[in-house]
């Protein structure tokens, strides 16, 4: 295509005609590469029915099989996390009891005005010690046992040719103990 010249028109109009002369010229050049190539040239040939829904199918059972996996993944996650909360929560509720235990004990240290004062205090301690028992507690700290840094917190050290090495030798405060898992340390005093 050739240009058009108009004259006795503005600037104005002769840009424009100018530009789309130029818009034209492009446009044949696009449509002769269009058909240059040909439709078959480049093009990916068409899938059969059957390819399309073995893909698709390809994909879903993929989705599936992470979503599978994930849930698995959440699922052991929480029951993870649960088996950690039990232990945890009642390591701190026993932990409140034990000043209660503790004065039980000092309490028993004492002479009572009644055998059956005397008697019914006892129950009442044995009651208290099986109830935390139940819970699966254990004391830790007795006089005789090795002084293990896991379970003991040496508050004195002594020397005494009577005792071994490393050996608790006076308990001040009972630890306790859930498992593995120390609720209080044994306050203790050691020998040698």
């Amino acid at each position: 295509m050739g240009r058009v010249m108009t004259y006795g028109m503005g600037n104005k109009n002769k840009k424009e005609d100018i530009k789309e002369t130029n818009r034209d010229a492009n446009t044949e050049a696009v449509e002769d590469e269009t058909v240059q190539d040909g439709p078959d040239q480049g093009a990916e040939p068409e899938k059969s029915e059957q390819e399309l829904l073995q893909e698709k199918f390809d994909e879903l059972n993929d989705r599936y099989l992470r979503l599978m996996a994930e849930y698995d993944n959440f699922r052991k996650r929480t029951q993870k996390e649960k088996d950690d909360i039990y232990p945890s929560a009642t390591a701190a509720a026993i932990l409140k009891f034990l000043p209660v235990m503790d004065s039980f004990e000092r309490a028993a240290q004492f002479e009572y005005a009644t055998e059956e004062f005397a008697k019914g205090f006892d129950m009442m301690m044995q009651n208290f010690k099986d109830i935390i028992a139940s819970f699966g507690v254990e004391e830790v700290g007795e006089v005789g046992e090795p002084f293990n840094p896991a379970f003991h917190n040496a508050a004195m050290h002594i020397e005494d040719e009577n005792l071994g090495e490393n050996v608790v030798s006076q308990v001040f405060q009972k630890g306790y103990k859930i498992g593995d898992r120390v609720i209080r340390f044994a306050m203790v005093q050691t020998a040698n």
